[in-house]
């Protein structure tokens, strides 16, 4: 319990990925709508191709979309990441992982707004999306998240964005995150 605990302050942290990292651009197959597609043995994702894919495994990623920046300013790059951690031999189904995961996010996230948390079946898939907001450093955010499990791993794909900047990303953002599929 305390390894799924530890994992769960991760999933938190890594969630806030803001910019400044370097980024590697996957020029992996293109799909007809301008669209990527990044395919590993286990899942696949598909992506605006104007968003830049890093697969380096920062910060114990599986991979992180990150968006351009709107301006120079813009110091903040909203992006989808994915984290995946082997839960074997934890006896933690989908229920108690969305129990642990919305404890921490009341505890760990400043000023933080649990806004929904609805389980969902979609492309044969079950999973928990939670939306929350808080603030986290110098920046006010706000989170969509996915939580799957299959095959004695879970599966966190999360959404970040500035709050002010969610709605503008919204469509785009649920569309990368529904092209996920796990294999």
């Amino acid at each position: 319990m305390k390894k799924i605990k530890s994992f769960g302050l991760l999933i938190l942290f890594f969630s806030l990925i803001a910019c400044g990292q370097e980024t590697q651009i996957n020029d992996k197959e293109k799909i007809d709508n301008g669209w990527k597609v990044y395919a590993e043995s286990n899942y696949s994702i598909t992506y605006p191709d104007y968003w830049e894919l890093d697969k380096s495994g920062q910060m114990g990623t599986s991979f992180i979309l990150f968006s351009k920046p709107s301006s120079k300013e813009d110091l903040f790059r909203e992006n989808v990441n994915l984290l995946i951690q082997d839960l074997k031999g934890q006896k933690i189904n989908l229920d108690k992982y969305v129990e642990i995961s919305e404890g921490q996010i009341k505890t760990m996230i400043s000023n933080s707004d649990l806004i929904e948390s609805k389980r969902l079946n979609e492309n044969g898939n079950e999973f928990q999306k939670i939306i929350y907001s808080g603030v986290q450093g110098d920046y006010k955010l706000k989170f969509e998240q996915y939580y799957m499990i299959k095959n004695g791993k879970v599966y966190v794909l999360t959404l970040t964005c500035e709050l002010e900047q969610f709605d503008a990303y919204k469509v785009i953002g649920e569309k990368i995150l529904n092209s996920f599929r796990l294999k």
